[in-house]
């Protein structure tokens, strides 16, 4: 099941949340846990087995580690024992055919007979739920929470549906106050609901609208220039706009349950430097990165080479856990690199000014980074990266043009121009160094104009009248997308496959 369904919207979502709010708060947690577990078997229901025992393993780990002390011998032992079980589990379903597929390509080249191996399919979500319960168990032993002994609430930590399927990668840290003690109010209701219509018309207005450009572009065997800049492009932001998209969605349903999650996007298109794109992009991931990763390599207390060092594998094995491919190795390899490079030379990644041609740079980088992040394998990867540096033909191929529709162009340049609205808007309204910029809020209008009533009242009059119309403008385009959604057969946001 998918946010971005009618059954969701129209069956799952209602009857869960009557229920939700008819029970008590005693037996709300419970509640969440077996409708976050209906959710996940709507897909496959013997999956639900291993997720189930996944997370029945790491609240067992947790209580020992607990038992045994803040980063004792004992625990650091039943840390290890935890973590390898994870990653076993997670390497099994999700690199086991690229290894045997590696390995075959090896020995068939000395002429040797292939192995067989059954094709393993990936559970939807894995990476996201182990992720999870390794950073549980972690912090366990750095004792930054305690050991929970609720079963209940633990394991509706890990399978809580908004984010079960891709994310944001939640901490329990985090959350556990608000398992316990969450507000429900109306006004928190009505923004969750917002938010979550913001996300859907991200997702199946914008992003499912220009999927067919990127398609179309990737699949050609001789693209020109321009239909390699033209597929790069649309990539770009097909694939903010979609996951993006989804972590409105996920950050919605959770305010319509009473939980605040983190924001896990910050507008990365404005980003100046690979550093400050990674501190606004999928900041639930760069976060867990370096606080589990890159800290656990040694961060940057080592060597100046060290740290160099510790940048790149964090950002190589950052890639692989993407998917196992070598397109996701040497996307990793990309970024990493870009980011010891930038630690050396000191880059700024918190600028309060935007500098065009610093800007341009970084967007090329990433552009760059999601050709091969996009592409099937290494060969389609060349080809796109060969026409788009051939700077030969930028007019469009027949066969790509034959595809197209306006409505597409249309939508991919609408996409471009909010991208750039918002960045723009954001990054002078709050930029990373610090502190939100001081700025006319509704009450520092009133504030400012309180010796003219006349002024203030006609102030606080145009605020509600914008507010109004912003929320019918988004009720509107919320029902197009739905409208949309029901044309079209099948709605798959692109970070299942993570």
């Amino acid at each position: 099941m998918v946010f971005s369904s009618n059954v969701f919207l129209f069956l799952f979502l209602p009857i869960f949340l009557g229920m939700y709010y008819l029970v008590g708060t005693r037996y709300r947690n419970l509640l969440l846990l077996v409708a976050s577990y209906i959710f996940y078997a709507w897909w496959r229901i013997d999956f639900l087995a291993l997720f189930a025992a996944v997370t029945v393993f790491n609240y067992w780990i947790g209580l020992r580690i607990g038992a045994a002390g803040v980063r004792t011998k004992t625990a650091q032992k039943w840390l290890l024992l935890g973590v390898v079980v994870d990653l076993c589990v997670l390497g099994y379903f999700k690199y086991a055919n690229f290894g045997v597929d590696s390995l075959n390509a090896m020995i068939t080249s000395f002429g040797m007979e292939p192995f067989v191996l059954t094709h393993i399919l990936l559970p939807i979500g894995i990476s996201f739920y182990v992720f999870e319960s390794i950073s549980y168990i972690i912090d366990v032993y750095r004792g930054d929470t305690p050991a929970t002994h609720n079963l209940i609430d633990f394991a509706a930590f890990v399978a809580i549906f908004p984010h079960l399927i891709a994310g944001p990668v939640l901490r329990f840290r985090d959350l556990v106050d608000q398992f316990n003690h969450r507000t429900h109010t109306v006004d928190k209701f009505a923004e969750g609901c917002t938010r979550f219509m913001q996300g859907f018309i991200k997702k199946v207005f914008i992003a499912d609208s220009i999927a067919p450009i990127a398609d179309h572009c990737f699949a050609l065997s001789d693209p020109t220039t321009g239909d390699a800049w033209l597929g790069a492009l649309a990539y770009t932001a097909q694939l903010y706009f979609d996951f993006s998209g989804y972590s409105d969605m996920a950050i919605g349903l959770g305010l319509m349950m009473g939980f605040r999650f983190m924001e896990n996007f910050n507008q990365p298109y404005i980003s100046q430097s690979i550093t400050e794109f990674w501190r606004r992009w999928h900041i639930s991931l760069s976060t867990w990165l370096r606080d589990y990763l890159y800290i656990s390599l040694g961060g940057n207390r080592g060597t100046t080479f060290q740290t160099y060092r510790n940048l790149f594998l964090t950002m190589l094995l950052g890639g692989l856990w993407h998917g196992a491919n070598f397109t996701y190795i040497i996307w990793g390899a990309w970024h990493g690199a870009w980011l010891a490079i930038e630690r050396a030379l000191g880059v700024n990644a918190a600028p309060t000014v935007i500098k065009p041609l610093k800007w341009a740079f970084t967007f090329l980088l990433v552009v760059i980074g999601w050709v091969i992040f996009r592409a099937e394998n290494l060969d389609v990867a060349w080809r796109m990266y060969a026409a788009m540096f051939s700077f030969g033909d930028w007019q469009l191929s027949e066969l790509n043009r034959a595809q197209l529709t306006s409505l597409q162009i249309a939508t991919l340049i609408l996409a471009y121009a909010v991208l750039a609205w918002f960045g723009i808007r954001q990054f002078h309204a709050q930029p990373l160094s610090g502190a939100p910029k001081a700025k006319a809020s509704q009450d520092d209008a009133d504030i400012q104009v309180s010796g003219n009533g006349a002024v203030a009242l006609q102030g606080a009059w145009t605020g509600q009248l914008r507010a109004v119309a912003l929320h019918a403008a988004i009720l509107l385009l919320f029902a197009a997308s739905v409208l949309k959604l029901s044309a079209q057969s099948f709605s798959p946001f692109l970070y299942f496959q993570f």
